[in-house]
């Protein structure tokens, strides 16, 4: 069992940047690649970006590359979302995941492709 704890989310105007932090229990972490997600009011969750289990390969949503950054240390067993050039439309509920099948590009965005999940934390852009 893979406990996931984010921490990090808030309020935060439209430009601004916040780091999310997810810390991870369990001795398997640096095993796992991972995952965040967000879920927005009344949308469904949508995938956000991925890092691979050394960290040595990164893959990101369209609607957030060149904005975010996802990067993890394993000696902390803690992955980050560093997100910049916040916008309204960022506001959300953001979830880490380990991933449980193979890196495949094809199927980072798959849901079902991840095992563990966070309880989220919540992030408001205003405009």
């Amino acid at each position: 069992q893979v406990q996931l704890v984010e921490s990090g989310g808030g309020l935060v105007q439209t430009g601004g940047s916040l780091r999310l932090s997810c810390v991870a229990s369990g001795r398997t972490f640096s095993n796992r690649a991972m995952g965040w997600f967000r879920q927005a009011p009344g949308k469904e969750r949508e995938f956000v970006a991925s890092i691979s289990q050394s960290g040595g390969s990164t893959y990101y949503a369209d609607s957030v590359k060149g904005r975010f950054t996802i990067s993890r240390d394993n000696a902390k067993n803690t992955v980050y979302l560093q997100m910049n050039s916040l916008k309204p439309e960022d506001t959300a509920v953001y979830y880490c995941a380990t991933r449980a099948w193979a890196w495949y590009t094809q199927t980072m965005g798959v849901e079902q492709a991840y095992a563990y999940w966070g309880q989220g934390t919540q992030v408001t852009v205003s405009s």
